[in-house]
């Protein structure tokens, strides 16, 4: 079976991230799969058995119209076409919703945010009006599935994949330090402003911790630098950009922190639960509730109440035996997001795609 990935770029980011690491372990299992992007950017380490098209050339100049263009001309060759196409994230799904159609290809499409986050004009028109002529959209949540089948939409449910394996070995000697992950540029989604704000007071009262925030984004590091120096907190927090190392930054962390206005389902938690990191996330619509029993395998906050997030935040920093404990159970609730099961989930969806013999 033929697969085609779309997506608008391979730059760091976590749709991005679970799109690799599906079509990584796909293609182990006899796929023949590509990975198409419409803009340059590839952060993520690819099989080299998966063929990478880039179409990120040509005219006209509006990004949407040319990425349309380009796919429509690629796919004119019948060689090219897939028996199946996965597009991730939603202006990109539009494109590809249309020239799939054009060209009678099966498409699944796959949210990664939550509707509640409604976005531009064409995210709006592509789940009001198009995303019904896709075969099957995807869903993070359970949440989400009832918004999408009323407008008409074959909706499943399917998680992301938990793509580190879990540590057998998590007797490791930690820092004292919290971890954030994210980009920068997108600080308001992912609650970066009000992390340094809550973080202040309790850095400053625990000198022998530091705040580590992990992602790229000139933009949002310049707004966030300037809120870390206007709460005087500079030597206690550190900006390292995109970073491929991740799950070695999570195995020295201790506590990782979740503060995200609104989320899908957060890889990156599922990630820092199964590299053995005491977590603590705000209840925010989706995603944290499905992951997270509270004093069970992590701490889950009301959703931006921050006060509640400074009290379960130096709860965390000054008892041990309360971030060990946190450590061992999350790392044995993943069992449902191994990507052995999350991969088996999407192969029953290209069966359910494939004609009858």
């Amino acid at each position: 079976m033929k697969i085609d990935f779309i997506c608008s770029s391979l730059v760091g980011g976590g749709a991005e991230r679970v799109l690799v690491n599906l079509a990584n372990h796909l293609v182990t299992k006899g796929y023949s799969l590509s990975i198409i992007t419409f803009n340059p950017g590839d952060d993520y380490e690819i099989s080299k058995k998966i063929s990478r098209i880039r179409l990120h050339e040509g005219k006209p100049k509006n990004h949407k119209l040319r990425s349309a263009n380009n796919l429509l001309k690629y796919y004119k060759e019948k060689n090219n076409r897939p028996d199946i196409v996965i597009s991730f994230i939603t202006e990109t799904n539009l494109i590809s919703i249309l020239v799939s159609r054009l060209y009678s290809l099966k498409i699944i499409c796959s949210e990664h945010i939550t509707y509640l986050q409604q976005g531009n004009y064409v995210t709006k028109f592509t789940r009001n009006f198009i995303y019904r002529f896709a075969n099957i959209i995807t869903v993070l949540t359970s949440f989400d599935k009832p918004f999408y089948e009323g407008k008409g939409c074959k909706v499943v449910v399917m998680p992301n994949p938990c793509t580190f394996i879990p540590l057998k070995d998590n007797t490791i000697n930690r820092k004292n330090v919290i971890l954030a992950i994210g980009n920068l540029n997108r600080y308001h989604h992912k609650g970066f402003d009000n992390l340094i704000e809550l973080a202040a007071p309790i850095l400053k009262s625990n000198k022998d911790w530091i705040l580590k925030i992990v992602g790229g984004g000139e933009k949002g590091l310049e707004v966030l630098s300037k809120l870390v120096a206007a709460h005087n907190i500079n030597d206690q927090i550190i900006f390292t950009g995109f970073r491929n190392d991740i799950n070695k930054i999570m195995q020295e962390s201790s506590v990782f922190i979740l503060p995200s206005r609104f989320e899908g389902l957060p890889m990156v938690l599922l990630e820092a639960m199964s590299q053995g990191m005491a977590c603590i996330a705000y209840d925010c619509k989706t995603g944290p509730a499905d992951i997270i029993v509270h004093k069970e395998n992590g701490l889950l906050i009301k959703d931006q109440d921050m006060k509640e997030m400074q009290n379960g935040l130096t709860h965390l920093l000054s008892d041990e035996k309360l971030r060990r404990n946190l450590s061992i159970k999350a790392i044995n609730s993943l069992n449902k997001y191994s990507i052995e099961n999350v991969s088996g989930l999407w192969e029953d969806l290209f069966k359910s795609l494939q004609p009858l013999k």
